[in-house]
């Protein structure tokens, strides 16, 4: 395994060469990573050139070939697809239906709610209660409020909210209805800032916090426990765990960090994140909002996007911070 310096050198080159690899085809994501050989971590830190589908050689102009090696780091492309921000996408069959509800998904109502159950805004699909939270501050003291923590594209309609909005549980797709599933009220979130056609902002988190009756909200997450602690520290080829509502219990491993990546929220709408953490593919659509945890119980990102072959998960550190909470004692 290589030093510290090794991947804060890579970290520092990665940066300074994103817009010049965002302008090759495909490029979707620009990460420090592990040089991938013959389908083994070779341990080798590299630079990850995300795309979302190789293309064989003779189909690429030459201003849009990744080189082997920049600034004297080795490079490598990794496959992930086009990656999607999303809650539940309804599903239709022959008869336009929808899809039956089944006793191994987490999308039936639960009081008090916890981590890894279906929520939405009430005009949304659904998506994943993460934990439940209380305020920064003070601390230590009598926390005033308390809230469900998720994805702003979860409780917020990817910006389209009023703070005050009702939020459901279980989400409005899997039979929330308001006035009777309503869990709690939309207090806060995170602007996503969208690319346009003169800027390319960048984002840090796609996080927001609804604040509901303290005997309606429990901190524990189903099938994983309690958070122990935050983990501000995770390494590439830590294993992770999540609890989510469309794929219940997951596991995955960290496959780079650091990462710049392009995120699709539809209608057209597309984000840049800084800083993200990029795993093997842990998630589905409806598991925006879950909270991801190393093997230890300790909290490690707030899991928003991904592809079918990878997930994109916010540090938990820029979560706590640009929302002003805390997620354990």
């Amino acid at each position: 395994m290589a030093n510290v310096d090794a991947y804060e050198k890579i970290m520092q080159v990665a940066e300074k060469k994103e817009e010049v690899f965002f302008a090759k085809q495909n490029v979707v994501g620009v990460a420090t990573g592990h040089k991938i050989k013959e389908g083994k971590d070779t341990g080798d830190p590299c630079i990850s050139v995300l795309v979302s589908q190789k293309l064989d050689k003779a189909l690429l102009k030459n201003e849009d070939m990744v080189p082997k090696e920049t600034e004297g780091f080795k490079t490598d492309i990794v496959e992930t697809g086009d990656i999607f921000a999303g809650p539940a996408a309804p599903e239709k069959d022959e008869t336009n239906t929808r899809e039956e509800i089944g006793i191994e998904v987490l999308r039936q109502r639960i009081r008090p709610a916890m981590g890894g159950f279906s929520v939405g805004h009430y005009k949304i699909t659904a998506g994943t209660i993460g934990t439940c939270v209380y305020d920064l501050n003070p601390f230590p003291g009598v926390p005033p409020r308390y809230y469900i923590l998720s994805n702003n594209h979860v409780l917020a309609n990817s910006n389209n909210a009023r703070i005050g909005d009702p939020i459901l549980q279980p989400g409005p797709y899997d039979g929330g209805g308001v006035p009777r599933d309503v869990i709690a009220r939309l207090s806060r979130f995170v602007p996503i800032r969208f690319k346009t056609s003169t800027a390319t902002p960048l984002n840090y988190v796609d996080a927001a916090v609804a604040e509901g009756n303290f005997h309606d909200l429990n901190r524990e997450i189903y099938w994983i426990g309690y958070v122990k602690q935050v983990n501000s520290n995770p390494k590439i080829g830590d294993i992770l765990e999540k609890t989510g509502r469309t794929t219940n219990f997951t596991t995955g491993k960290i496959t780079a960090l650091n990462a710049t990546v392009d995120v699709n929220f539809g209608g057209g709408l597309v984000a840049r994140f800084a800083r993200q953490i990029v795993t093997s593919a842990m998630s589905a659509g409806g598991d925006s909002g879950s909270l991801v945890c190393d093997i230890r119980e300790g909290a490690v990102g707030l899991l928003f996007a991904g592809s079918s072959q990878v997930t994109i998960i916010n540090n938990i550190l820029y979560v706590q911070s640009l929302l002003g909470i805390r997620i354990h004692p």
